[in-house]
């Protein structure tokens, strides 16, 4: 009686031992990497809210008891990159999951056109939502003797690092004047390396595509007299008329020290993209995260910009195609048929 006693305790710890791994293996974790921009930007920290709200680590309490609410076993990070055209590159390569590009360098890519052009189309290109417009930020030392884009030639200018979408649109906003980088004395900082040039007297002006505020743009503000210049007028008109990525826009007053009106200018799609590679299910799930209730906390409470995140505008300026789990929700949301 005493060895069935002891066989029937062996049976029984082994069969818990089996439900315990059998539940360790069904939440075996899966990793997903957000690339962003320059931690001084807006890509980064809305990054940290997204990676934040999509995760559900093994373990977690349920969403329903408090817990986490992302994608069953998800770990997301965000992680510090070269902006657009190096996060698609990235993706391209295998190298990460996803991450953040302005709408115009999207399409371009996917299509082969534009900064693309003699380069291999990025085909498996796929878009999880577009998430906030981006504003194009002119910013200038207040004694640079700078109120217009045309006002740059012969001045110090910063157009951001190679890989950046700012630095595509730069060059399309100089050349709306008919400017080149030849008739500047053309940089290539992030813009918080051009704002700590800028303190020191060594930088006129410096080009910023993202959400306002911006940090660097809003600390430089704190520190010295600087002012955003507008892109208007017939610059922003032929800009306009000639690329549908972009769109009207406006700074409004009193959004940097210093900003006492409205700054018009343009502004494109900042757009989470991924690759045709990764799984339906998983990018369902994701998709599904990023627009729950509890993601919608995250976001109005994370960041200025958090709050224009939503689901009515989560297909805005999509030049490229959805990821099918991106799909597969919003067809089952009712955003698309």
């Amino acid at each position: 009686m005493t060895n069935r006693r002891t066989l029937m305790k062996a049976v029984g710890a082994l069969a818990a031992l089996s439900l315990t791994a059998g539940a360790a293996l069904a939440q075996q974790p899966s990793f997903f990497r957000i690339a962003t921009g320059g931690t001084s930007g807006t890509y980064f920290p809305i990054g940290g809210l997204l990676a934040n709200a999509i995760s559900n680590p093994p373990g977690s309490r349920p969403c329903d008891e408090g817990g986490a609410c992302g994608a069953p076993g998800l770990i997301a990070t965000a992680m510090s990159a070269n902006g657009s055209v190096a996060n698609v590159n990235g993706i391209a390569g295998g190298t990460i999951e996803s991450g953040f590009a302005q709408s115009d360098v999207a399409s371009w890519a996917y299509t082969g056109t534009g900064i693309w052009e003699g380069q291999e189309p990025v085909e498996k290109l796929r878009a999880i939502a577009n998430l906030y417009p981006e504003s194009i930020h002119l910013v200038a030392s207040a004694n640079s003797g700078i109120e217009s884009v045309a006002d740059l030639a012969g001045k110090r200018v910063s157009l951001d690092e190679p890989g950046s979408g700012t630095l595509v649109d730069a060059r399309i906003i100089l050349e709306s004047v008919g400017l080149s980088e030849s008739d500047i004395e053309a940089e290539f900082l992030k813009p918080s390396q051009a704002a700590d040039r800028m303190r020191d007297g060594a930088m006129d002006a410096f080009f910023f595509v993202g959400g306002f505020p911006a940090g660097a743009i809003a600390e430089l503000a704190s520190q010295q007299d600087v002012k955003v210049i507008p892109i208007d007028g017939e610059a922003a008109a032929s800009i306009l008329g000639e690329y549908d990525f972009f769109a009207e826009d406006l700074i409004p007053a009193g959004t940097y020290e210093g900003q006492e009106d409205d700054i018009t200018t343009i502004s494109v799609g900042a757009q989470w993209v991924t690759s045709a590679d990764q799984p339906e299910e998983l990018v369902y799930e994701i998709t599904k995260a990023l627009w729950n209730d509890n993601t919608r906390a995250l976001l109005d409470g994370g960041h200025a910009k958090g709050k224009m995140i939503t689901a009515e505008t989560a297909l805005d300026g999509v030049g490229i195609p959805l990821h099918p789990g991106a799909e597969r929700f919003y067809r089952e949301a009712g955003l698309i048929e």
